[in-house]
């Protein structure tokens, strides 16, 4: 019987309790991967990790904030405890926090430049010594060496811009430049580093209407979600593809980069987002 993809592979996925990185996670650990998973609160990252665990696969829950300094350490290491070391790496986790430049405040601007662009570099960081022992001990044992993956979410807002995202688009326009500095870095190493940006996926915090009361809290910190019915669909109707994608896939065109059949693709950005190019 032929073994699953990504069998014996070890994988941390940021932002994975719900959503996309939800449905990342799942679609590795359908796949063969062990997975850490990783949410701002306890519960939808256990959620996450029961589902995988009663579908057959394996997980383990790192519950906190991706921006703490101590984060990105304690995130690898589960991965080296639980599961002997670290083969995948998707970094995820982020939301928006939107305004004109001239009412954008210096926290707005620093927390969204901090979940989405200090974070992935935190946990890379913590990331390189592990791999680079890993490599280092299978090359004196003449053994071969893995190709490892490392997948960073950003967004067509960080290609093109958006209108009242100028962090947004900061950061995860700096997510592309991480992942080209990184590629080159760590190619020594047979570690491939892509970008996946994502278009208009349908999640909890674009199905919100615009004028309602959702909100998301991030420590304390109430902020309102949301998008313009009508926008959503004006928005819907500029995708070639007619519609909004899924969180299942938006999670796919990660897993094509996890995928062995992927293993010279590196320094890329795959674009998901139904043929729409603003």
């Amino acid at each position: 019987m032929k073994m699953p993809n990504l069998s014996g592979k070890s994988a941390i996925v940021s932002g994975s309790g719900r959503g996309i990185g939800r449905e990342i996670a799942m679609k590795l650990a359908a796949n063969g991967a062990s997975v850490v998973v990783n949410d701002l609160d306890p519960e939808p990252a256990q959620q996450t990790v029961d589902a995988i665990r009663s579908a057959g696969g394996t997980a383990v829950a790192v519950p906190g904030n991706v921006t703490d300094a101590a984060f990105a350490d304690r995130f690898v290491q589960a991965a080296v405890d639980n599961f002997g070391g670290l083969d995948i790496i998707v970094n995820n986790a982020g939301y928006t926090w939107d305004s004109v430049i001239q009412k954008m405040t210096d926290d707005q601007w620093d927390a969204i430049l901090d979940v989405h662009l200090r974070a992935p570099f935190r946990i890379l960081r913590a990331a390189q010594p592990v791999i680079s022992t890993a490599v280092k001990t299978a090359r004196a044992a003449g053994d071969p060496i893995p190709c490892r993956k490392v997948v960073n979410i950003s967004s067509i807002a960080g290609l093109s811009g958006n209108a009242g995202q100028a962090n947004y688009a900061a950061a995860k326009a700096g997510v592309t430049g991480l992942t080209k500095a990184l590629a080159k870095e760590w190619g020594r190493m047979n570690v491939t580093v892509n970008t996946v940006a994502f278009g208009l996926i349908r999640t909890r915090l674009t199905e919100a209407p615009a004028d309602g009361d959702a909100t998301i809290d991030i420590e304390g910190r109430e902020l309102h979600v949301g998008v313009n019915p009508d926008l959503l669909d004006a928005m819907a109707r500029q995708i070639p593809l007619g519609r909004a994608g899924t969180p299942a896939e938006a999670a796919g065109a990660v897993y094509l980069l996890c995928l062995p059949e992927s293993d010279y693709v590196s320094a890329q950005t795959l674009v998901c987002s139904g043929g729409f190019t603003a």
